[in-house]
């Protein structure tokens, strides 16, 4: 009861909070579905644009996050470890910064968040939410993990379960 009040409070503010009930796949193709490309991605940050099709053979997270949600703050040092374990293995991930407040459009804002937070994988600023609708996404964060052959595979919304979260990357790695 403790935790869920202090998930409760942490949540406070935060409309689109996912971390006191998480939800995910129930395997690694328990819901596979053709991936939506990147759409509406006006500025990358530590990359030149990418698109799904040029990544193909290769397993992509797709993490949607937001430089104020603490919740996405929480996450990052899974999504960091992650990327320095797994991207010379095929991973690539990828942040999608889709705001939820005004000053968190500000590409100076987010170049400074990245910074701050040592993120050094690529990040799509999606501030018209054309990603986050192609995706039928509605919290943060959410990470959805994209086979080799483009096909939603896994995915989580919340804090939590990266133990399982890994294990998911690690699958989809080892499939041919």
């Amino acid at each position: 009861m403790l935790a869920a009040i202090k998930n409760a409070a942490a949540c406070a503010g935060l409309a689109a909070c996912a971390a006191i009930a998480p939800v995910h796949a129930a395997g690694t193709n328990a819901h596979a579905n053709a991936a939506p490309e990147f759409a509406g991605i006006d500025t990358w940050l530590n990359s030149p644009p990418l698109t799904l099709a040029q990544l193909r053979g290769k397993v992509v997270l797709v993490d949607f996050w937001t430089f104020a949600c603490g919740n996405c703050v929480n996450t990052l040092p899974s999504v960091k470890s992650w990327h320095r374990k797994y991207a010379d293995k095929g991973l690539v991930v990828i942040g999608v910064h889709t705001p939820e407040f005004p000053f968190e459009q500000d590409t100076n804002n987010v170049k400074r968040a990245i910074e701050r937070f040592g993120i050094t994988y690529p990040v799509a600023q999606d501030n018209r939410y054309a990603t986050w609708a192609a995706y039928g996404n509605q919290y943060w964060p959410a990470f959805y993990l994209i086979d080799k052959h483009g096909q939603v595979a896994y995915t989580h919304v919340g804090e939590g379960d990266y133990a399982q979260t890994e294990a998911a990357i690690q699958k989809l790695l080892a499939e041919r």
